[in-house]
């Protein structure tokens, strides 16, 4: 007969819950800072739903009231080197731990409001509004809090986007030496997306100290919670993760905050992540003043049920049960917290002199610049100054002939070596004497706790990696095995790390490196084989550079990693095993920021090309005959992109030709084309001509494969159809 054996999850998962003991027992002080922060987010979001109602409000308006309970609980033990973020829901959050950043002895609820908790209150409710005294100047709004002084990481409009950045911040403390933590808040609708369970993996996988704080509110908008999953206690996720789990009653905050002192001191001692569910309701709709029964998906009953186990009701009843306040200072918190509110509002806002009697406006002098629309979409490079820069031809020092992926191992070997803020992560990079093509051979022997070998979580460790960059205590090298595999950490690639510097201000660096390979001719298919430069160049926020040889790649990587951008570092299998010049033991040097290469000059023509193309484009223009100006782009995004040479080049030649390998649909030089005839249109006798791939992703058949990519024999026929535009043949 078959043998049945009960298992048990490897860490316990427990319901908390107080009684009247806990409450007796609890610091009165702890209890009345509670009190008052609350009451103070409460009148907040009570004044964000009116402002909203007057259309004061561009945008959505996330009210956060009925689950104070849950951020106040967790928050307020919390240390001020601690870090929270959180989700598009994320206003109580934010103002608890700004709220106990700036009074970090607590709240006296006779006195409320001092001068820096009006100030947070005023410049909250100007992010929200879209104003230029906003912590993020404006441009946060509602779902992109963030005070990074404060610890507070930044919102998320993203379900589940900000979870990864969260573990790289928590990482990064790790790894600073702290017993600090971070607190990343999401929903109920989050435990389902594959970036939150990929990080629980990875954090639990690595002992990263940051705790999972799910805010179930039992609706994703209007679908309820039975609806989307079969195990609805949510905490239930960290179990199958090996992660101490708790589950409380959000509606207690004194029960969150015993749960969080519980999980601390797990954290704290270097156990790893945990996870905390806290069960609470939103008292109104996802978005906007009216509750969710006016929409048909909740009923009335359900709501009134969940509204008489208010947390600010239950904090001062039991308050008032125990003596610690009456009710003329339980209405008089209230009152303090709405007065102040009242000051804010006066602030920001005048009567509208257009509008109806009563209404009101924002004070025009609060906007932001509109100058100041494109200003942070990344930095200005201004940390290149006085860098050494230099180039193959005019470098003076002995030189040796080198394999290219030596080059890419040996560059990192030296960075790492002389700054130990960089670190390298991805899949295999730990293993097989190099990762999958040798580009980190020797460096796991050399720096065994900075070449940090992932699971195959995508989305995970690209957002870790961008956690440890928004942190700055470190320069993560985060490597993609492949460019398609970036497609599956979009969201962390393009709406997070991309989008992070422009969206909370402009002033966030960003120092993240991304390396990643061409691969085609390899046969790897349709998934494997992409080029990334088109997508990356049409998407804001990331710089780009792409070597086609030995030492431009040394120079480039030293300046990818010294800048203070995301950039993305794009590499050629066919180019690894090539050899070229580099200068013997020099690995400190630059290639000039935002310089390209004349490979070759001529007088008919226009080559724009970069990667293994160079090589195939000095090839073809040879077999042709036509006196092609080949030029080496290098850099590839419209920031960094030498406009001065290209357009000294089309000047000469008045005709241009963009060479790449891969698909048209995907295309560099689509964006290229655009940009060069906008700008140069009157000194051009012809279009724009290009080369590229065909339509269709490369697939695994070689004959087919090769039909669907650019090498020489493409290079030529288009040397050849640019060249009727001139009356050469």
């Amino acid at each position: 007969m078959t043998k049945r054996i009960k298992l048990s999850p490897k860490e316990p998962w427990v319901e908390l819950r107080t009684t009247p003991e806990d409450w007796a027992k609890a610091d009165p002080h702890l209890l009345e800072t509670m009190l008052g922060q609350m009451h103070l987010i409460r009148a907040f979001e009570e004044t964000v739903l009116q402002l909203a109602a007057e259309g004061l409000v561009h945008g959505p308006a996330h009210s956060s009231i009925g689950q104070e309970g849950g951020a106040v609980g967790s928050i307020v033990g919390l240390r001020g080197t601690d870090a929270v973020n959180g989700s598009h829901r994320g206003h109580h959050q934010f103002l608890a731990k700004a709220i106990g950043y700036v009074t970090p002895d607590g709240l006296d609820v006779a006195n409320l409001v001092n001068e820096p908790i009006q100030e947070v209150l005023q410049r909250t409710l100007a992010e929200i509004l879209g104003l230029a005294q906003g912590y993020c100047r404006g441009r946060g709004g509602s779902m992109h809090l963030q005070w990074k002084e404060a610890g507070a990481l930044g919102t998320n409009a993203i379900v589940g986007g900000g979870v990864p950045l969260g573990a790289g911040n928590a990482w990064s403390q790790q790894h600073s030496g702290t017993s600090d933590l971070t607190v990343s808040y999401f929903g109920d609708g989050a435990v389902n997306i594959g970036s939150v369970l990929e990080t629980m993996n990875l954090t639990a996988a690595w002992d990263i100290p940051l705790v999972f704080f799910i805010e179930n509110n039992l609706y994703a908008v209007s679908t309820h919670v039975s609806e989307v999953t079969a195990e609805e206690r949510l905490s239930g996720r960290g179990t199958g993760f090996g992660i101490p789990s708790w589950r409380v009653d959000g509606m207690d905050p004194l029960a969150v905050h015993l749960a969080m002192k519980e999980i601390e001191k797990h954290t704290r001692a270097g156990n790893g992540p945990a996870v905390i569910e806290a069960e609470v309701y939103r008292f109104f709709h996802q978005n906007g003043p009216f509750p969710g029964s006016a929409f048909g998906y909740r009923p009335k009953d359900e709501e009134e049920e969940w509204r008489g186990r208010d947390p600010l009701t239950r904090v001062a009843n039991e308050m008032l049960a125990l003596g610690l306040i009456d009710q003329d200072g339980v209405d008089g918190v209230r009152a303090q917290a709405q007065a102040a509110m009242e000051l804010a509002v006066n602030e920001l806002l005048e009567s509208d002199p257009a509008g109806k009697p009563g209404s009101r406006r924002i004070r025009p002098e609060l906007w932001p610049s509109v100058d100041f629309v494109n200003v942070g979409v990344r930095g200005d490079a201004s940390e290149l100054n006085g860098v050494r820069t230099e180039e193959l031809a005019t470098h003076t020092g002995e030189k040796e002939e080198v394999r290219f992926v030596d080059a890419v191992a040996a560059v990192m070997d030296r960075r790492m070596e002389t700054d130990d803020r960089i670190v390298v992560l991805g899949e295999d990079v730990h293993r097989l004497k190099g990762g999958t093509n040798g580009a980190t051979k020797g460096l796991v022997e050399k720096y065994p706790n900075r070449i940090l070998g992932t699971p195959i979580s995508e989305n995970a460790f690209a957002g870790l990696g961008g956690g440890m960059a928004l942190d700055g205590r470190f320069r993560p090298v985060i490597e993609f095995m492949y460019p398609d595999f970036m497609w599956v950490a979009a969201d962390q690639v393009f709406n997070q790390i991309g989008k992070a510097r422009h969206m909370f201000g402009g002033d966030a660096s960003v120092p993240v490196v991304i390396r990643t390979k061409v691969a085609m001719g390899s046969g790897y298919g349709s998934q494997h084989l992409m080029d990334p430069a088109g997508i990356f160049a049409t998407s804001p926020g990331w710089r780009i550079v792409a070597a086609s040889n030995p030492f431009d790649y040394i120079g480039l990587m030293n300046a990818a990693l010294a800048l203070n951008d995301p950039v993305l570092v794009i590499e050629h299998v066919d180019l690894y095993q090539s050899t070229g010049e580099i200068a013997v033991g020099d690995y400190d040097y630059q290639i000039p920021f935002g310089k390209a290469a004349i490979k070759r000059p001529g007088n008919d023509l226009t080559v724009l090309t970069y990667l293994s193309m160079v090589s195939h484009s000095l090839e073809a223009v040879e077999q042709t005959g036509i006196d092609a100006e080949v030029i080496d782009l290098r850099w590839l995004d419209r920031a960094s992109i030498d406009w001065t040479t290209i357009e000294a080049s089309i000047k000469k030649t008045n005709a241009v030709m963009i060479v790449e390998q891969g698909a048209q649909g995907t295309s560099y030089g689509s964006w290229l084309a655009d940009e060069i005839q906008r700008r140069f249109f009157d000194f051009l006798d012809q279009p724009v001509q290009r080369v590229h791939g065909g339509e269709a992703s490369p697939s695994i058949s070689k004959v087919l494969e090769r039909a669907a990519i650019a090498k020489t024999d493409e290079v030529i026929a288009g040397l050849k159809n640019a060249a009727l535009g001139f009356g050469k043949n």
